[in-house]
């Protein structure tokens, strides 16, 4: 099945709508990290109150909701797989644990899609997620999912070949 060739106009949108399904699915992460709310719980709320809509005078930028969905779901089911992964990737120093919640998010849903979605290329990936951890941090803390993200996608997706 050839998929068409989106033009100028409608490869942007796309993007943006995958972009900001996958903020929405790091903030649903840290939500049910702290909150102990579960996927189905977290996935309907958000698209029914968040997704495209205006909370508290914010408007949320209109999200791909499969991709979000995919995004929650996959990182919820592969969590023991990824945990791990991540250790390996940081240094010595930096257990996961010693990560606050937000961080664990936006680093479980980018190594979840290196891991999972091999139809997304590893620059992509790396660079959402680094633009996402600036969203919420001024420090080092994007450096670290720079960092984290290409050492995984050198590990996982062996096409990369270092290219992230």
């Amino acid at each position: 099945m050839a998929e068409p060739i989106a033009n100028e106009e409608t490869a942007p949108r796309q993007a943006n709508k995958r972009g900001a399904a996958r903020l929405a699915a790091v903030q649903a992460l840290y939500q049910m990290d702290v909150a102990g709310a579960g996927v189905l719980e977290i996935a309907a709320e958000y698209e029914s109150f968040r997704l495209g809509k205006e909370v508290d005078g914010a408007q949320y930028r209109e999200a791909d909701a499969q991709w979000f969905r995919t995004i929650i779901s996959g990182v919820v089911a592969e969590q023991r797989t990824i945990d791990p992964v991540i250790r390996q990737a940081l240094t010595d120093d930096w257990p996961l644990s010693r990560l606050d919640s937000t961080l664990r998010a936006i680093l479980r849903a980018g190594v979840w899609e290196l891991m999972k979605r091999n139809d997304v290329p590893v620059p992509v990936i790396v660079s959402e997620y680094i633009d996402i951890a600036k969203a919420f941090y001024t420090e080092d803390e994007p450096k670290l999912v720079n960092a984290v993200l290409d050492r995984v996608a050198k590990r996982v997706r062996t096409e990369s070949k270092g290219s992230a």
